[in-house]
């Protein structure tokens, strides 16, 4: 396994797009365990866009995405943004994400500057301290028999090696053949410290979000994931809403479910709060899961 000497540089790298006219960025692409762009990957850098065509006073509240085609992992992404909106408290960007001459990914995001107003949040749900449950490295070789590609571990770990990401409960590979409730905890931070950057911090948790929004509607039917070859599927469409201030770098808990599943979709809904309880993001997802015929 070739990883990085510093995975979570090379995101950042990955982030850091470039400028190429006022409202037009380029970003690259890294490898990912399937032959497409990862989602959240694309999400992020959208927003990084979005957000560098923002008064630096106006911080990224919601995010409203589709995804519309498969992205080439070895072609440059172009980012269009148009400024939709400036008004005294808000800000409205749309961000077109294109290769080989069509989109392939839409994001409307909004921005506001800081007001004091009503506050009130949903309870924290019970987790265990994140300290004591196994790192993706301890934890994924325990399960290198459910895939058939003996590569696939190394790949997990080298994907996830800028993110310290650690499931409460097995994931849905570690329990194929199991249906269990639709619901899935995982704590997350970055492998390394971050930037005093609000954009910087929300941008890493869109990544993020994508990795394991899907694995409740997984677990509901006793299904391995993409990795195992027992489901095929892809993102729809992602909306997140960043609710209080947080930092990607600090342990947050991302508790996830899914309300339903018909018709070739599933769809997802997280909370992520942070350590000390504090409800920072809200999450809902829909993607293909079909079972792949025979």
């Amino acid at each position: 396994m070739n990883e990085s000497p510093d995975p979570l540089l090379d995101l950042l790298h990955l982030l850091d797009l470039e400028r190429i006219e006022r409202d037009i960025f380029r970003g690259v692409s890294r490898s990912s365990l399937v032959p497409r762009v990862f989602g959240g990957q694309v999400a992020a850098q959208a927003l990084v866009a979005a957000g560098r065509t923002v008064p630096d006073d106006r911080s990224a509240h919601s995010l409203h995405a589709y995804f519309l085609r498969a992205g080439d992992p070895g072609a440059p992404i172009v980012y269009t943004v148009d400024r939709i909106r400036d008004g005294r408290s808000f800000t409205t960007r749309r961000v077109v994400a294109v290769q080989h001459g069509q989109p392939i990914f839409h994001l409307s995001a909004s921005f506001q500057t800081y007001e004091e107003g009503m506050e009130h949040q949903a309870p924290m749900p019970a987790a265990p301290d994140p300290e004591t449950l196994p790192t993706a490295a301890e934890m994924l070789p325990r399960y290198a028999d459910r895939f058939s590609d003996p590569g696939v571990v190394d790949r997990l770990i080298e994907a996830r090696a800028a993110v310290d990401l650690r499931y409460v409960d097995a994931p849905p590979f570690g329990t194929v053949g199991e249906a269990r409730e639709p619901r899935s905890q995982v704590w997350f931070r970055t492998n390394g410290k971050l930037a005093d950057d609000p954009l910087l911090h929300v941008c890493l948790a869109t990544y993020v979000s994508d990795m394991t929004l899907l694995d409740s509607v997984l677990l509901a039917h006793g299904r391995g994931g993409w990795a195992v070859g027992d489901v095929v599927g892809a993102s729809l469409d992602h909306a997140m809403w960043f609710h209080r201030p947080f930092r990607a770098d600090e342990w947050l808990l991302y508790d996830q479910e899914s309300p339903s599943a018909s018709g070739g979709r599933g769809l997802g809904q997280a909370r992520i709060h942070t350590a000390d309880g504090r409800l920072a993001i809200t999450v809902i997802q829909e993607g293909v899961v079909r079972v792949p015929r025979a």
